[in-house]
């Protein structure tokens, strides 16, 4: 099989990410994984490469980013999925707290944009997407620093799309609902068990194809996937 293009994953070990990169896979495109636990996903395809980076550790992330942008000049994407999960009041999270929630969420993706937009500039092809969130299009009790990051990560794109278009440079935000993954294992409520109460991650992993996928002169700018009903299911907290 040929390889169409080298796309760059983070998030890759499970969940949105790891279900991208088995589809990019597919598709005959090369993937490089950036993942904390890179042994959580390996699999037996010679196209995959994965590189143990952990985001949240922004003070070594310029280094660990110029060297493997150093190693891959020639990209087709990158695909940001990484990112976390807390809720609840704001005078309930700690300062640490709101500091770790903004830096994965939000600075990390920044970081991980600003290293790998001069190389898909200088070829003047390629795409940026970020996975947004409905939190990003209205924030919700108990969501607010969550929300701050969907809604910052939007404007990043927003105003990223402006700034690319002249090299050639495709910018997009996908913005799904509640999807089944894992990101509801730590929280305390999560999708209804009927199927029309979320999305799969597969349905994210389609939209990330069709993105790539469509004519270059066409922009997808930002994509909002719901699932059919809205419906959360509340887990009884211990102390309960």
């Amino acid at each position: 099989m040929s390889t169409e293009g080298k796309y760059i994953v983070t998030g890759a070990s499970s969940g949105i990410g790891r279900e991208i990169c088995i589809r990019l896979l597919g598709a005959g495109h090369e993937v490089v994984g950036i993942a904390r636990e890179i042994d959580k996903f390996q699999p037996d395809d010679p196209h995959y490469r994965a590189e143990r980076i952990d985001l949240a550790q922004l003070d070594e992330l310029p280094e660990h980013l110029g060297g493997l942008s150093k190693r891959l000049p020639a990209i087709a994407g990158v695909i940001l999925c990484a990112g976390m999960g807390r809720f609840g009041a704001l005078e309930e999270f700690s300062y640490d707290q709101i500091r770790q929630l903004i830096d994965l969420n939000l600075i990390s993706q920044v970081f991980v944009a600003r290293a790998f937009l001069p190389l898909m500039k200088r070829r003047r092809r390629g795409d940026l997407i970020l996975m947004g969130s409905e939190a990003a299009l209205s924030g919700g009790q108990r969501g607010a620093v969550y929300s701050a990051t969907k809604f910052a990560l939007r404007g990043l794109a927003q105003s990223l799309r402006q700034e690319c278009a002249g090299s050639g440079v495709r910018v997009c935000i996908i913005n799904p609902g509640s999807v089944k993954t894992e990101f509801f294992s730590t929280l305390h409520f999560e999708p209804g068990a009927d199927q029309q109460n979320y999305i799969l991650p597969q349905d994210i992993a389609d939209t990330v194809l069709h993105v790539i996928q469509s004519r270059h002169a066409t922009v997808v700018d930002e994509i909002n996937l719901s699932p059919l009903k809205r419906v959360l299911r509340f887990k009884k907290r211990p102390d309960e």
